[in-house]
């Protein structure tokens, strides 16, 4: 067999050639001048604007968030409450001072901002120092509960206080306790 005996078995299809006017019109289907209409054209991918613009930092979106705080006022208090009710996440959430998180009632801290007249009983609830020197000076009673010492998402020095003035004030029930028998 000879070089010029060797056929091919299937006929080669030749590329359509565009650009170059024929049957698909004066800009045979590459739109008006511009990049793309050029012959040779390379246009760079559009991801890859959007890698370049992605940050880069090591554990981006990663570290879970800390735990956010529903933020109340005494001020808020001093509105929405008679005097010595008992104020807990569960009443602030009843009364739409305190909006639900995921469907979960978020850990509530109590800030200082505003008068206070009316002596409230606080469950369950985080206090500042202003908020608690404000309660106890009118005549209200703070109590906290395991809820919010066996929180996961405070942090270890919150968790450290809480659980301090919680053991503080069983100490105090009990030696009440003790006082009355």
């Amino acid at each position: 067999m000879q070089i010029h005996q060797v056929k091919p078995k299937t006929r080669l299809k030749t590329k359509k050639r565009v650009g170059r006017g024929g049957k698909k019109g004066t800009y045979s289907g590459r739109g008006v001048k511009g990049q793309k209409a050029r012959a040779g054209h390379k246009l760079a991918p559009a991801i890859r604007g959007i890698i370049k613009k992605y940050h880069k930092l090591r554990g981006y979106r990663f570290n879970p968030v800390p735990g956010k705080y529903a933020i109340v006022n005494l001020s808020d208090l001093e509105n929405n409450f008679e005097s010595k009710n008992i104020i807990s996440p569960e009443t602030l959430t009843e009364k739409g001072i305190v909006r639900k998180l995921e469907r979960k009632i978020p850990p509530i801290k109590i800030l200082g901002n505003g008068m206070l007249k009316k002596d409230f009983i606080i469950t369950g609830c985080l206090l500042s120092k202003t908020a608690i020197e404000k309660i106890e000076k009118v005549g209200g009673k703070i109590t906290l509960e395991k809820s919010i010492k066996s929180k996961p998402r405070l942090k270890p020095k919150l968790r450290a206080k809480i659980k301090a003035r919680v053991k503080t004030e069983t100490e105090i029930k009990a030696k009440a306790k003790v006082e009355k028998n």
